[in-house]
């Protein structure tokens, strides 16, 4: 039987076992690097660099921090709008874990909830990236507020961030929501104007209510960086009990009448078409998403999901 103390540490995190979520960050990278097959950015690309005496690898449109010395003249002048060379070597990659701990996340229906998987799955990437020797800081967003963490190479950043999820994460008893596409398009405002270009973007949420504003923000985001999403997702979001039950929240409740095949049924290919109809618009623009429950551990799912290099 479950003790008070374990089915709290399923509903809310702490930083003791955000901390002890170190121990799961060995066995996979969200980096692209040579030789390195475990990525989920599986060798798109190597890192970039703004420099010379290195290897041409492209020409792009000029972003704000760009090294003035790269820039194409012959090109700025034939398109009109400048453009700046980019160079290619082995680099660290700074990172940036945007991670969601709004009202939509406080719901579990079995083992954890949603807003304490994001949490461990905010930790253990932070950690990996940190043992990859690249900078790495946070953005949590939440209906009473925004924590930015800018990036650093220290392991006392990660702590500051994992602080910041905690503490956000304690005030969704209470806390109210707000209107989610205001609060998400100022999350990736503020995530833009500081993933410049060349970071690693990893977003965990649940994506449920996003946007084609907020899309587009993430579009926009991975035209300079590299950006991978994590979807979080509790098994009752999909496949609801064969039984009657009523549901609600602060507002409405409504009766579900879960013995009916049809209504079962409708809730799988609705979940699976909003889910697969993301996958699609996200592979448009070449961002990674991947889904992980609230029931298995995340250490297994993170498993699966990198075995064998899987892209």
């Amino acid at each position: 039987m479950s003790t008070p103390n374990s089915f709290l540490k399923d509903v809310f995190t702490s930083l003791k076992e955000l901390l002890g979520m170190e121990r799961h960050a060995q066995f996979f990278s969200m980096i692209a690097r040579k030789q390195k097959v475990k990525s989920i950015l599986g060798g798109r690309h190597e890192s970039k660099l703004r420099g010379r005496g290195l290897d041409f690898e492209e020409v792009r449109h000029y972003v704000k921090g760009d090294d003035i010395r790269n820039i194409d003249w012959k090109v700025t002048a034939r398109t009109r709008e400048t453009h700046t060379r980019v160079f290619s070597e082995e680099k660290e990659k700074p990172a940036l874990i945007v991670v969601d701990q709004s009202k939509s996340m406080f719901f579990g229906s079995q083992v954890r909830t949603k807003s304490v998987v994001a949490a461990e799955l905010a930790a253990v990437t932070a950690f990996r990236v940190l043992k990859q020797g690249d900078r790495v800081g946070g953005v949590v967003f939440a209906d009473n507020g925004i924590d930015i963490i800018q990036p650093k190479r220290d392991r006392r950043n990660i702590l500051r961030f994992l602080e910041k999820v905690v503490s956000r994460n304690r005030e969704l008893a209470e806390s109210t929501p707000r209107n989610i596409d205001d609060a998400l398009k100022e999350v990736f405002m503020k995530t833009r104007n500081i993933v410049t270009h060349d970071y690693l973007v990893v977003v965990i949420s649940d994506f449920q209510r996003y946007s084609p504003a907020v899309t587009r923000f993430i579009s926009q985001i991975a035209q300079h960086n590299d950006v991978v999403l994590i979807k979080v997702f509790d098994p009752l979001e999909r496949d609801i009990p064969q039984t009657k039950f009523v549901a609600g929240d602060q507002e409405t409740q409504v009766t579900v009448d879960g013995k009916s095949k049809k209504i079962r049924e409708n809730f799988q290919t609705g979940f699976d078409a909003d889910y697969q109809a993301f996958l699609v618009q996200m592979k448009k623009h070449r961002i990674p998403l991947f889904a992980i429950n609230t029931v298995q551990p995340i250490e297994e799912q993170l498993k699966e999901v990198f075995k064998s290099g899987r892209k």
